[in-house]
C-alpha cells in the first residue's frame, strides 16, 4: 500500500478513475458488493458465505484487543489517502473483494480504481486509491493485500494458461486453498478460465477409487446412473479412464444404455519426455475414440509449456491443478507515501 497523508479539507488532483463505492446492495452469500465492482461475479455456492470469511480474516489479525500498533502511532481522527501500487507485471483480480474489506471494516472509506478486475497491470503502475481514516486502512490493509495478491496471481497464470491452450478451455481443480475455494474459483473466472465442479455436491466425478469399488467402469456409470434416476436429480457426470481399454468400456456401455455421462476425463495421457516436451500420441488416440460422442477433459502433466500442445488434440477442456493449489501471488503493495515507496521499489527492481 502507498500512503500520502491529506488533511481531510484537501483534494486531490484530477485523474481518470472509476468511482465504486464501499457500500452497495446485499448479495445473498457474497456480502455487499456494488454493481460496478462486481465486473466478474463470484461462481454461485449453496452455502459458502464470503462475508464471514472476510470476517475471519480480519479477527485473525485482530485477535482480542486489535491493533496495537495503530492504536499506538496513528490518531484517532487522521485521514489518509493509500495507492494500490502494481510491482510486477499481471492480470488484476480482487478488486471487488477488497471493496467488501474496506466496508466490512469502516463503510466511510472511499475506493477508487482506475482498473478493473481482469485488467492488465504493470510494474510500478498505481491503479487505486482508498481515502478515510488512516487506522482503518491500515487495519484492512494487509487481509485486503493476501486476498488481491493470491487471486491475482491465480487469474494471471489462468490467463497465460486459457490462452495457450485455445482452442480447449482451462478448468481448475477442488485443489484449492481450505476455506477460499469460492475465492480461488473466481479468480480463475477473472482470468478467462472457467471453473470445474465447485464441490462434491454438484456435478458426479467418478474417480479411480470409485470405479475400483463399484468393480469397473460400467458398474459404476451404472450405478450413477440409477442413483439419480432413484433421486430425481439431473446433474453433469464425469468419469475418469486411464487407458484407451477404459474409454471403449465407456463408449460400449453408452452406447446400449440410457446414461446421463456427459464428459469422459482422459487423465495421465500426456507423456513426458526427458528433453521436457511431452508425447500426446495417446491422447490424441483417445480423441479419435471419443469421436464428439461426449465432451472430453485431459489431466494431468498440464504446465504453461505443455497446455498448448495439449490443447492442439482436440480435448474440450484442459483441467489443471497448478492454477491454484502452487500458484505464485502477484506482488501488489498499498502505500500512503508513494513516492518513497517508488523510489524503494526501483531500488530493489520492484516498480
Amino acid at each position: 500500500m502507498l500512503f500520502s497523508v491529506v488533511p481531510p479539507q484537501l483534494t486531490t488532483p484530477p485523474r481518470v478513475f472509476v468511482k465504486m463505492s464501499a457500500r452497495g446492495t446485499d448479495v445473498k452469500n457474497q456480502g455487499v458488493l456494488t454493481a460496478d465492482s462486481l465486473v466478474i461475479k463470484p461462481p454461485a455456492h449453496p452455502t459458502y458465505d464470503l462475508k464471514a470469511v472476510i470476517k475471519l480474516a480480519l479477527a485473525e489479525d485482530a485477535g482480542n484487543i486489535g491493533d496495537v500498533t495503530c492504536m499506538a502511532t496513528i490518531p484517532a481522527d487522521m485521514e489518509v489517502e493509500a495507492h494500490f501500487l502494481a510491482k510486477e507485471n499481471g492480470v488484476v483480480a480482487g478488486i471487488a473483494l477488497a471493496e467488501m474489506i474496506f466496508s466490512e471494516v469502516d463503510p466511510s472509506l472511499k475506493v477508487e480504481w482506475s482498473k478493473k478486475d481482469g485488467d492488465n497491470v504493470s510494474k510500478g503502475l498505481q491503479f487505486g486509491k482508498v481515502h478515510g481514516r488512516a487506522h482503518n486502512i491500515v487495519v484492512a490493509e494487509r487481509v485486503v493485500l493476501n486476498f488481491m495478491q493470491r487471486m491475482s496471481g491465480i487469474a494471471t497464470l489462468t490467463k497465460a494458461m486459457a490462452d495457450a491452450a485455445k482452442p480447449a478451455c482451462i478448468l481448475e481443480t477442488r485443489k484449492t486453498a481450505p476455506g477460499l475455494r469460492l475465492v480461488d474459483k473466481w479468480a480463475v473466472l477473472i482470468g478467462g478460465g472457467k471453473n470445474h465442479r465447485m464441490g462434491l455436491f454438484d456435478m458426479v466425478m467418478i474417480k479411480d477409487n470409485h470405479i475400483s469399488v463399484a468393480g469397473g467402469v460400467a458398474n459404476s456409470l451404472k450405478s450413477v446412473d440409477q442413483y439419480l434416476e432413484q433421486n430425481n436429480l439431473q446433474m453433469g457426470v464425469e468419469i475418469e479412464t486411464r487407458t484407451l481399454e477404459e474409454i471403449a468400456e465407456v463408449l460400449n456401455y453408452a452406447s446400449f444404455t440410457k446414461t446421463s455421462l456427459t464428459r469422459i476425463m482422459l487423465d495421465n495421457m500426456v507423456v513426458p519426455l526427458p528433453d521436457g516436451d511431452v508425447d500426446v500420441t495417446m491422447l490424441e488416440a483417445a480423441v479419435r475414440l471419443v469421436a464428439g460422442r461426449f465432451d472430453t477433459e485431459a489431466s494431468g502433466n498440464v504446465t504453461l509449456e505443455t497446455v498448448h500442445k495439449i490443447g492442439q488434440t482436440g480435448v474440450t477442456y484442459i483441467s489443471s491443478g497448478a492454477l491454484t493449489h502452487s500458484v505464485k501471488a502477484l506482488d501488489i503493495s498499498l502505500k500512503i507515501d508513494t513516492e518513497l515507496a517508488l523510489q524503494v521499489g526501483r531500488r530493489t527492481n520492484r516498480a
